[in-house]
C-alpha cells in the first residue's frame, strides 16, 4: 500500500466479510493504481475477509483506535490525513468516508452509495426512540449535524452511483441526488455448482432486518429438511436458542472466501428473506453457484431474481408458514431444473463488468 498514491477507494471500515467489504476490494484490486483506505479493520472481518494483494490502508492515527467504531470512522473521515486531500481521483463509499470529499480540493470526486444513511433520514425517529430519552436530544443534534455534512459531500461529488434502481429510488427521494446504477460485481469464478448434498442454505447476516428467525422457525416444522445458516451477527445467541440443538440446524458462522463457495456450491437452494434489501449480492453469488434463491418480492431482490426462473419470490414479509410451503416446493430436482437460468442471470452481474463500467468512468 502506498501512502503517496493520488488515486483512492476509501470505505467506512473492514468490519465484516460483507457485499460492501468485498466491493470495495474490488474496486481496488480492480482499478491500476488505486488504493484503499478504511477507519478501521475488525476482527471478523480478519478472520474470514479476503483482500488478495491488496494492503488496505487504517487512516487516522493511533488514538482514534480507542474509539468505538462509528466515532472512529467519523473522526478519520472529517479531518482526512494530507496525503487523502491531495487526491487527484478519489472513489467514496459507505455513510462516513464521504465527508472527506468535503476536504478534497482537486480531483475527480466518485460516491458508490450503498444505502443512504437510513438512521438520519426515513428511519431518524425509529432510531432516536431506541436511545434513553434524556439523551435523545443530543443524538438528534448529532445526527442533524452528520445529515447536513452527508448532503454538502454528496452536491460535492462528479457522479453518484448506487448498487440498485432501488437505491437510487430512495437517494433522490431523501437527498434529491438524482444517481446512476452500476451493479455490485459478483465473483462469478469463484462461486460453482459443485453438486447437492441435501441442505439449503441460509445467507442472511444475523441481524433483525434479515429475518433469519422465520428461516430458523421454518425449518424447526420441517425436521426432515437440513438448514445450514451460513453467517454472524448480533443474533447469533438468540438465534442459537431458538433452534435449542435442533439436529437439522446447523450455525457455520463467519467463513472465509473459500469455505463460503464450498458451502454455496454444495447447497439445494439458498434462502434470503431481508426486510428492504438494497442489493443482496449474496443472492447472485448463490445463483453464480447454480442455485435457486428462495427470497422476497421487494427491494433490490426484484433486479437480481426472475421469479419461478432462478427462485421464488415470496410475498413481501413473509410468515413461517410461506417459507416452509417454499422450501418444500422447492425440491432437488426442481432447483436442479433452474441450475442454467441461476448461472445466466448472474453472470450479468460480474466483476469484470462491474471494473467495465468504472473504467469507464474514471478520468
Amino acid at each position: 500500500m502506498n501512502a503517496r498514491s493520488r488515486h483512492w477507494v476509501l470505505h467506512d471500515y473492514l468490519q465484516v466479510n460483507g457485499g460492501a467489504e468485498r466491493l470495495v476490494i474490488a474496486l481496488a484490486n480492480g482499478l491500476p493504481g488505486f488504493s484503499l483506505g478504511v477507519s478501521g479493520i475488525y476482527p471478523a472481518f480478519r478472520e474470514s475477509g479476503d483482500c488478495g494483494a491488496l494492503r488496505p490502508q487504517v487512516v487516522g492515527g493511533a488514538s482514534l483506535r480507542l474509539l468505538p467504531r462509528i466515532p472512529r470512522a467519523l473522526a478519520a473521515f472529517t479531518r482526512p490525513p494530507a496525503h487523502l486531500r491531495a487526491a487527484q481521483q478519489v472513489i467514496y463509499s459507505g455513510l462516513y468516508a464521504p465527508l472527506a470529499a468535503l476536504e478534497q480540493p482537486h480531483g475527480q470526486r466518485i460516491y458508490y452509495c450503498h444505502t443512504p444513511p437510513r438512521f438520519a433520514f426515513d428511519h431518524l425517529e425509529r432510531y432516536l426512540a431506541r436511545a434513553p430519552a434524556v439523551a435523545r436530544p443530543a443524538l438528534r443534534l448529532a445526527i442533524e449535524r452528520y445529515r447536513h455534512a452527508y448532503l454538502r459531500a454528496l452536491q460535492r461529488m462528479d457522479r453518484v452511483l448506487t448498487n440498485s434502481l432501488h437505491v437510487r429510488e430512495r437517494l433522490l427521494e431523501q437527498t434529491g441526488i438524482a444517481a446512476e446504477v452500476v451493479y455490485p460485481p459478483i465473483d462469478t469464478a469463484a462461486f460453482r455448482f459443485l453438486g447437492q448434498q441435501g441442505y439449503y442454505l441460509s445467507l442472511g447476516r444475523l441481524e433483525p432486518n434479515k429475518r433469519i428467525d422465520r428461516i430458523v422457525r421454518a425449518f424447526l416444522g420441517m425436521p426432515d429438511k437440513q438448514l445450514v445458516v451460513a453467517s454472524g451477527g448480533s443474533q447469533l445467541a438468540a438465534l442459537k436458542a431458538l433452534a435449542n440443538g435442533a439436529p437439522n440446524i446447523r450455525f457455520a458462522g463467519w467463513l472465509d472466501e473459500a469455505a463460503l463457495a464450498q458451502l454455496v456450491g454444495n447447497a439445494i437452494a439458498a434462502l434470503y428473506v431481508p426486510q428492504d434489501e438494497d442489493f443482496g449480492m449474496s443472492a447472485v453469488e448463490a445463483m453464480a453457484a447454480g442455485k435457486p434463491l428462495i427470497g422476497v418480492d421487494e427491494g433490490g431482490l426484484r433486479e437480481s431474481v426472475v421469479d419461478q426462473r432462478t427462485g421464488f419470490l415470496l410475498p413481501a414479509d413473509p410468515s413461517v408458514e410461506t417459507i416452509a410451503d417454499a422450501v418444500g416446493r422447492m425440491t432437488a430436482s426442481l432447483a436442479l431444473s433452474m441450475r442454467p437460468a441461476c448461472e445466466a442471470r448472474a453472470a450479468e452481474f460480474s466483476q469484470a463488468r462491474f471494473l467495465d463500467a468504472f473504467k469507464k468512468i474514471i478520468l
